[in-house]
């Protein structure tokens, strides 16, 4: 069975998730939260497989409440899910650095929300290539953007290297083995690879690392 808590605002909105959520035999919802600090609360006293977190909260917001939970160590089984009303959500971008999984637009079909809590409890992201360019893209044309390289990146092989660029593109496996004429299960192992060696939690925390570090122009 897999665990969800629902951090948002809306009472409607809360109802509306576990209704769906209840609705399904593998799924159910431990708890609800209206507020940010709740959320958080609520996450350590349950322990859920997946949070589905709002970012627009009273008191601390989502990517404060998500950036509390991906640091609490007894807590490292659970991802989140960020909740937004636009897919270029200015706020996105730090949701996924502070430890989102992915994220899901509010007016996500229920059937590809439930399969997407689904896919998260097993461990993937939830960042379809299409939007990580978005918002990849977004993000690289600001001005003011700082690089920081992440520390273990001499580590990585220069395929590695170059690799983990193209995943922060929002290139998919497929479109990698395409591009560098590989094997797709041979660019799987390379992603694998960097994302051990960079302890990525999963593949959206890759898009972070690989942008922070230049590997993405």
């Amino acid at each position: 069975m897999i665990s969800v808590v629902v951090a948002d605002d809306q009472d409607l909105i809360r109802i509306g998730l576990r209704t769906l959520l209840s609705s399904e035999d593998d799924l159910s919802v431990a708890a609800e939260a209206a507020d940010g600090l709740t959320a958080v609360g609520l996450t350590r006293a349950h322990r859920p497989d997946v949070v589905l977190m709002d970012i627009r909260m009273p008191g601390i917001d989502g990517i404060e409440a998500t950036r509390r939970i991906a640091a609490d160590p007894t807590l490292t089984a659970t991802r989140v899910i960020v909740l937004t009303t636009f897919e270029l959500d200015a706020y996105v971008f730090d949701a996924l650095r502070h430890g989102a999984s992915g994220f899901l637009t509010k007016d996500t079909r229920p059937a590809e929300l439930i399969r997407a809590v689904r896919l998260v409890a097993a461990g993937e992201a939830l960042l379809s290539p299409s939007v990580t360019r978005r918002v990849v893209r977004e993000f690289a044309s600001r001005p003011a953007r700082v690089l920081r390289p992440h520390p273990r990146l001499g580590t990585l092989t220069d395929r590695e290297r170059e690799i983990a660029g193209l995943v922060g593109e929002g290139l998919s496996n497929d479109e990698i083995a395409a591009r560098l004429r590989l094997s797709p299960a041979t660019a799987r192992t390379h992603v694998s690879r960097a994302m051990v060696k960079l302890a990525a939690r999963d593949r959206a925390q890759l898009v972070v690392f690989a942008y922070q570090s230049g590997l993405v122009d």
